[in-house]
């Protein structure tokens, strides 16, 4: 339970990292921890997000945004901070 919890926590720095570079930017949680994020986990931080933006970002129609994704998102002005 110990190591799951440690790779758990690990996992989180690792999805959150990748979006502390603008220290006004949301930090978007991976909750269930699956490694991408859903349009739920993306609006818990850009509260402006639609699922219309959301779509365009999925470049691969996964119906989840992977790190990747996320940050040319966020890059391109899809999602900004409320």
């Amino acid at each position: 339970m110990t190591k799951f919890a440690l790779v758990l926590a690990a996992s989180a720095l690792t999805a959150t990292g990748v979006f502390a570079q603008d220290a006004a930017a949301p930090v978007v949680a991976d909750a269930d921890a699956n490694g991408t994020f859903s349009l739920a986990e993306v609006q818990a931080a850009y509260t402006t997000a639609t699922e219309e933006a959301f779509k365009a970002a999925d470049t691969d129609a996964s119906g989840e945004l992977s790190a990747e994704e996320l940050q040319a998102a966020v890059d391109a002005g899809a999602f900004t901070a409320a």
